[in-house]
């Protein structure tokens, strides 16, 4: 099984994976402008390269359905706020990625016309090959999937070459660096060991999606300026997770 080198090239077509709480700053809820401002420079650089963009936005700094769930809401509704609260932090990126001179279209799983496209495939697709970003709402349509799923569910559907995960670390560890010292950063790990090690890179279902579609994801530090461009432009950030060796950072050099 070849390394995460031998997978390391340029990417035309990617689809970014943001967290809401990327949206929040330093804070744990709501929308920090500066933040926000921040992620739209760095995906306007990527447009700016030739790249072709399309985004998922998770709604953690709004709605956390998991939680409300646990505290006895239906889980499907709980489910559908949370989808809802995608859609708003759909439309502040696309305030902020619009106030840099980019085109955009937001298209939701759950009908909202008033501020948003239908998702329709083959219209994602053309808005891509025009240079617009797309930013793709309200998760797969459908309760008791997350964002990350849709997120790979999207990407496949417009033909995305590699899924960027970006996050406030540097890639996927063997164990939370948050908590441990002593967590190694992983170069590259294959699909079948994030599953069997139980990882937190993405949950199991959205893992199995983009193992049976052969599409790879790239984990990185979003708070590192210039990070979602270097690895369109095929240099070693972050975590490159696919059908490869798994070896970690501090061996790579090794392999």
């Amino acid at each position: 099984m070849s390394s995460a080198a031998d997978h390391r090239s340029q990417f035309h077509r990617a689809l970014v994976k943001l967290s809401g709480q990327s949206f929040s700053g330093a804070g744990s809820f709501g929308i920090d402008r500066k933040a926000v401002t921040a992620i739209a420079e760095e995906i306007a650089g990527c447009v700016n390269d030739g790249r072709q963009i399309a985004a998922v936005v998770g709604a953690g700094n709004i709605w956390r359905g998991g939680e409300a769930a646990a505290a006895g809401m239906d889980r499907a509704t709980a489910d559908y706020a949370g989808m809802v609260a995608t859609v708003v932090n759909s439309l502040v990126l696309q305030d902020a990625l619009e106030r840099l001179g980019l085109e955009t279209r937001v298209q939701s799983a759950i009908e909202m016309r008033q501020v948003g496209e239908p998702f329709i495939r083959r219209r994602a697709i053309r808005h891509l090959e025009k240079g617009r970003v797309v930013i793709f709402a309200a998760g797969t349509g459908n309760p008791f999937f997350t964002t990350d799923t849709a997120a790979v569910l999207r990407g496949a559907e417009i033909g995305a070459e590699v899924i960027i995960k970006a996050t406030d670390v540097a890639g996927v560890y063997d164990k939370d660096p948050h908590e441990y010292d002593d967590a190694r950063l992983f170069a590259a790990i294959a699909y079948l060991d994030v599953l069997s090690q139980g990882l937190k890179v993405m949950d199991s279902t959205a893992i199995s999606l983009s193992m049976d579609n052969e599409l790879p994801i790239v984990v990185c530090d979003l708070t590192i300026p210039g990070n979602i461009r270097r690895v369109l432009a095929g240099e070693a950030v972050g975590t490159y997770v696919g059908e490869c060796k798994t070896v970690f950072a501090d061996e790579q050099d090794r392999v």
